[in-house]
């Protein structure tokens, strides 16, 4: 009996040091396992650092300081600008001859105001106060070109000069441009800050509205920057103006009514009826978008001009 319960007691014991062992083999794999993790982890964050230095190029204050000395000093000018454009269709500017010479002004003095700041450290934040300068300075050619014609010509001739304009045409070409990449700098940022989005995503050709509704917020709004620098669609609203009313548009089911299946036909389709208005974010922000990652920018939570 002795002899019988020694063996049993040796079993148990063989059998509880093989659990240990297989136990701490778990433990050390779970450490290694969760230090392959973070090391890819930071493995990503430094191939999204600057070549020249050990900090992110895209960072929140850098956003945040660009949109206070480029991006507003350009906003200001375009919405007189489309101020401007608007008594012109509407045949209420009795001298705009005075009001492009000042517009003109304004470009020059929202140009030099723009330039007075480096933001070397970001390159798309670079390339896009390189043209928001060109735009303004394009825009000043315009507007003087505009000035020299406004006294022979009516108010709708003369909106129909301006945009065949090639100062005009490239005026709105550098500022599409500007804005594809400030809000592709947007996307970089939020990438570095959330690995699980991708901060080089490009939409495919025919972009379905299933393969939209997964995307992130961030990503929209950069896609619709590039959707409007391809349509070359200057426009008073932001491109996260368009994407809450593509948003919206799905979410009433009018995709579904409309049997439509694409975002670019949705995009169309909100474009030709000038359906989208300066401020449609912030109007249906609390209802489409609560938890989404964005950086803290005054047009994200404020009404700007």
């Amino acid at each position: 009996m002795e002899k019988r319960s020694s063996s049993t007691a040796l079993l148990f014991s063989i059998g509880f040091i093989f659990m240990l062992v297989c136990a701490i083999a778990a433990f050390f794999y779970g450490i290694q396992l969760g230090s392959s993790k973070v090391e890819a982890k930071y493995a990503a964050q430094r191939a999204l650092t600057d070549e020249k230095g050990s900090a992110a190029p895209y960072q929140q204050q850098d956003l945040v300081s660009f949109y206070h000395t480029v991006f507003l000093p350009y906003r200001e000018f375009q919405k007189e600008w489309f101020d401007a454009m608007d008594k012109l269709s509407q045949g209420q500017s009795a001298d705009s001859a005075a009001m492009f010479k000042s517009l003109a002004s304004l470009a020059g003095a929202k140009s030099k105001e723009a330039a007075s700041v480096s933001a070397s450290n970001s390159p798309l934040l670079a390339q896009a106060q390189a043209n928001y300068i060109h735009s303004l300075d394009a825009f000043k050619e315009a507007a003087g070109k505009a000035a020299s014609s406004a006294k022979s010509h009516t108010g709708s001739e003369l909106i129909a000069i301006i945009e065949a304009e090639k100062n005009y045409k490239s005026a709105a070409g550098y500022a599409l441009t500007a804005q594809q990449s400030y809000y592709s700098a947007m996307l970089k940022w939020a990438a570095y800050v959330n690995l699980d989005i991708n901060g080089d995503y490009e939409a495919p050709e025919s972009l379905t509205i299933e393969q939209w509704k997964s995307l992130p917020l961030i990503n929209k709004n950069k896609l619709m920057a590039d959707r409007l620098q391809s349509l070359n669609k200057l426009t008073a609203y932001y491109p996260h103006d368009l994407t809450s009313r593509i948003d919206l548009f799905i979410k009433a089911g009018q995709a579904d009514k409309m049997k439509i299946s694409t975002v670019p036909e949705i995009i169309d389709l909100l474009i030709s009826t000038e359906a989208i208005r300066t401020g449609d974010y912030l109007a249906n922000k609390s209802q489409l978008y609560t938890n989404d990652l964005m950086p803290l920018l005054p047009f994200f939570s404020s009404e700007t001009k």
